[in-house]
């Protein structure tokens, strides 16, 4: 009702699968599984395999280490972020916006916003070159095949979260199925898979490389989504509820991320068995990649199955990205807008860089796109783990489920080293940039650049630690209940009623009423937006008008015959700025209105009117469904 009150992540689907039922076993658990397959394709995305098959084609299987050591920073990261989302049921971006200043939220926002573009742009490179290597299409005819996407994505959102954790864990299983016959058909050297393991740093570039693999592991955006998934279960409040989720959030990372560490793995020991052990060791591209395996294998099959796996990767991909879009940006602005149109916008900010660079450049540039897309993300990534591991450390938000001190100094010990890697990966980029093309301009803009990602960075680790938490209207678990003293319950004078004229009218109008009582006055109000009323205003006298001028005063009557003291007030033109003008103008004490005041194109363009209603107005909005 006030602007500082925060609506559940992902609302359409928040709580949406009850896990509080009383099955038993395997079939609880299983109600547990799916909110880590989601997040798991971050790290088996296009973006990824790139270092994976520089690895095994330069160095064979020695970096297979460095793989295992990212699963397990993975895996304790992502446990971090279910667990704030199952204890303190908000994502990472509403706890950021509880506790920093408008200012730093709004830049986290930013950069939160371009992590996820620079993400979608992988992978829709990703999606176009496999479409390319399976089907000959050129590449930016697959760009502009990746828009479809949008509208199925659409689709699984209106079949519910399971359906789309189901679509997700199939795409998934074909990626494992494609690698798992690749590597059959390659048939690596297990003694040499197995010493891989081994740390070791074989030399040259391996370093660089292994910088590489660690740096793309783990995604900014997986730390919002995964915060933001586990709340698709109805979890009860009480710690043994609290600790079964837990646990069985803990089985399932641990199945989904190992997947994906099978995904990585695999790329990796494909390109040892067939690239390096034949030679070949300077390929790192993904065409590249594709045309050789043929001719080394001896037949077609491999190659095929990696495009299918490529475009698997892709879409999977894309979908969860969107996902982490909408998470941020109903956490950090408190704003949220239709999923179709926040599906387009990412996907726009990902297309049209994408067909700049291959109308001008050339495909052969591409390469260079997906490397600038990890290089965003590389920057971003500290912004996501340091306050997250805040937060789960803070005894006073996390009560009994704060995360011990041995889990805090490693956990504070992984971002260290990400952070670390992250920032020579950036530093290496820009400087082989600057060394190639040194621009006065772009070097100016690179500093200025720098010092303000410095700066926040030391405003955003250290102001939790020198600085009171901010208290807001979110309830806390464990919080010391407050003593009520003294206060008076309003009295409602005034209470407005938006009417849509559809079934739902005479439910609001008997909630309404039994907010008041004999002497309160009701305002019955409903906003004309014909063509004529939207052009004329109270001047309008078209059929529409004359309709529900009649319709309203007829509930009018009907009501002051039951003896309530009602009036009728229609509205015209733009529907959430006249509600909010006639509210105020009749100085009501409260609104009463549907969940979905319109409905139709308007509400795809504009979002549903109670959200912008509600921003507007300082009184209690009764939200009817």
């Amino acid at each position: 009702m006030g602007q500082q009150q925060s609506e559940a992540s992902l609302s359409e689907v928040h709580g949406s699968i009850d896990v509080t039922k009383s099955q038993k076993g395997w079939r609880r658990m299983l109600a547990y599984l799916g909110p880590a397959y989601l997040v798991s394709v971050g790290y088996m995305d296009p973006g990824n395999w790139a270092t994976d098959l520089a690895g095994g084609a330069r160095f064979g299987y020695s970096l297979l280490w460095v793989l295992l050591m990212s699963n397990l920073m993975a895996l304790l990261l992502q446990g971090l972020s279910a667990r704030l989302g199952i204890v303190r049921r908000m994502d990472l971006a509403q706890a950021n916006r509880e506790v920093y200043p408008r200012v730093v939220n709004f830049a986290l926002y930013i950069l939160a916003e371009l992590a996820i573009a620079a993400c979608d742009l992988a992978e829709v490179l990703g999606m176009a070159i496999g479409i390319q290597l399976l089907t000959g299409l050129p590449l930016i005819w697959g760009v502009s095949i990746t828009v479809l996407d949008t509208f199925l994505l659409f689709y699984l959102q209106r079949l519910g979260m399971r359906k789309m954790e189901g679509f997700i864990i199939a795409l998934v299983a074909i990626i494992g199925f494609s690698f798992l016959i690749q590597m059959i058909i390659a048939k690596p050297q297990l003694g040499l898979v197995i010493k891989g393991f081994i740390p070791s740093i074989p030399g040259g570039d391996a370093l660089y490389i292994a910088i590489g693999i660690i740096g793309a592991t783990v995604m900014p955006h997986n730390l919002y989504l995964h915060s933001a998934l586990v709340q698709t279960r109805k979890i009860g409040n009480s710690k043994p509820a609290i600790k079964q989720a837990l646990r069985y959030n803990r089985i399932d990372s641990t199945i989904a991320l190992n997947a994906a560490f099978f995904v990585n793995a695999a790329i990796l020991i494909l390109a040892a068995s067939v690239f390096h052990a034949s030679g070949n060791t300077d390929i790192a591209e993904l065409k590249e990649a594709h045309r050789m395996l043929a001719p080394l294998l001896g037949n077609t099959l491999a190659p095929t199955l990696f495009a299918i796996a490529l475009i698997a990767a892709g879409q999977s991909s894309t979908i969860t990205g969107t996902l982490a879009g909408q998470i941020v940006m109903e956490g950090y602005l408190n704003l949220r807008i239709n999923p179709m149109i926040r599906r387009l916008i990412t996907r726009l900010l990902a297309i049209i860089p994408a067909f700049f660079c291959i109308l001008y450049f050339g495909e052969e540039r591409i390469d260079r796109l997906l490397i600038l897309s990890q290089v965003v993300l590389s920057v971003q990534l500290g912004f996501a783990v340091i306050p997250l591991i805040h937060f789960v450390s803070d005894k006073e938000t996390m009560g009994d489920f704060v995360i011990k001190w041995p889990i805090k100094i490693l956990a504070w010990l992984i971002a260290t080293v990400l952070i670390y890697l992250n920032v020579r990966m950036v530093v290496n980029e820009l400087s082989a940039a600057i060394t190639n093309d040194l621009n006065i301009v772009w070097l100016i803009l690179i500093i200025i650049a720098a010092i303000f990602f410095i700066a926040l960075f030391i405003l955003m680790t250290t102001l939790p630690l020198i600085k009171k938490r901010k208290k807001t209207e979110t309830a806390r678990m464990h919080m010391n209940a407050g003593v009520l003293q003294k206060f008076t319950i309003p009295q409602l004078n005034c209470i407005a009623v938006a009417l849509d004229f559809s079934k739902n009218d005479e439910n609001l109008i008997a909630n309404a009423l039994s907010q008041g009582n004999t002497t309160t006055r009701f305002l019955l109000l409903h906003i004309v937006e014909s063509p004529s009323a939207r052009a004329f205003g109270e001047n309008s006298d078209d059929f529409e008008t004359r309709k529900d001028r009649q319709h309203l005063q007829s509930y009018v009557e009907q009501l002051q015959k039951k003896g309530f003291l009602v009036e009728g007030k229609l509205g015209y033109r733009h529907r959430t700025k006249e509600i909010v003008r006639i509210v105020k103008e009749a100085n009501a004490d409260m609104l009463v209105m549907g969940a979905h005041f319109h409905t139709g194109v308007f509400d795809y363009l504009y979002g549903e009117t109670v959200d912008k209603v509600r921003h507007q107005l300082r009184i209690p909005v009764l939200v009817v469904s």
